[in-house]
């Protein structure tokens, strides 16, 4: 049993270990001159390394996830209201659908030029792209949630007497649950990716920042480092969330006959 899972890690570990192993020899490999535009592995790995221990890689990282935090919690705050009472009343929902099914295909950074001409440029800016990029996902996933749950429950908790704030807290949210998180790791599983372009635009800190200065002084190790850095946190943000996810629906224990 112990040698199976050793070779699955092992299948799992290789191909990344065969990456970096090529990176290497192929960026050894090429003529001196072009070291600067593909540097090493070891080289990326060092600067990185460099960028934490001096507290600049920090700053930024810091600034990017402040960012991040504060656009995300509006977008799902707004995302999860909306989309619960478009599930809830046929009236909202028909009134709402349109409009947000009209809007949802134009990509988040689509509204960066407008959103420059009305907030300017500051930090109401990569906050408002970010929350706009929540708000989407977030709303369809928990409105859908809540139109599919079976209306069999609802109808016999109705009939124990819930209603109301009852009804939607103790009933309707739990059996949305599932899908409400999958809109919320769709959410923050982007958020990060919107970050970076929006912190491109005249933003002093952040990976964005970052991202732009290296490329003025051509510093293509400090890029990938920052990309690196950028793919790290992303998955770590999504992954926060795949893990509050099971703990909050194995609390629930969302089975028909223990939802009451």
């Amino acid at each position: 049993m112990g040698s199976l899972a050793g070779r699955k890690n092992l299948y799992l570990v290789l191909p990344v270990l065969l990456f970096f192993a090529s990176w290497e020899i192929v960026c050894r490999s090429l003529p001196r001159e072009m070291g600067n535009l593909f540097p090493p592995f070891t080289k990326v790995l060092v600067e990185t390394g460099r960028l934490i221990l001096s507290g600049i890689m920090g700053d930024h990282i810091l600034w990017s996830l402040m960012r991040v935090i504060c656009g995300f919690l509006i977008g799902i705050v707004f995302g999860i209201s909306t989309g619960f009472m478009m599930g809830y009343k046929d009236l909202i929902d028909r009134s709402l659908h349109p409009i947000i099914a009209f809007l949802y295909p134009i990509p988040a950074l689509g509204w960066v030029p407008l959103l420059m001409v009305w907030l300017g440029i500051g930090e109401a800016l990569p906050i408002s792209v970010i929350a706009i990029h929540s708000f989407f996902p977030t709303c369809y996933n928990t409105r859908s949630g809540i139109k599919n749950i079976d209306q069999r429950m609802v109808k016999v908790a109705r009939s124990m007497g819930a209603k109301g704030l009852t009804l939607a807290t103790k009933v309707i949210i739990p059996l949305a649950l599932p899908s409400i998180f999958s809109g919320l790791r769709l959410s923050s599983g982007g958020a990060f990716r919107v970050v970076i372009a929006a912190e491109m635009v005249a933003m002093p800190k952040g990976i964005g920042a970052l991202l732009m200065r290296a490329e003025s002084l051509i510093r293509v190790d400090i890029i990938v480092s920052c990309l690196f850095i950028l793919s790290l946190m992303s998955v770590l943000f999504e992954r926060i969330f795949l893990m509050l996810e099971r703990k909050v629906l194995k609390n629930e224990k969302l089975s028909p006959d223990r939802s009451f």
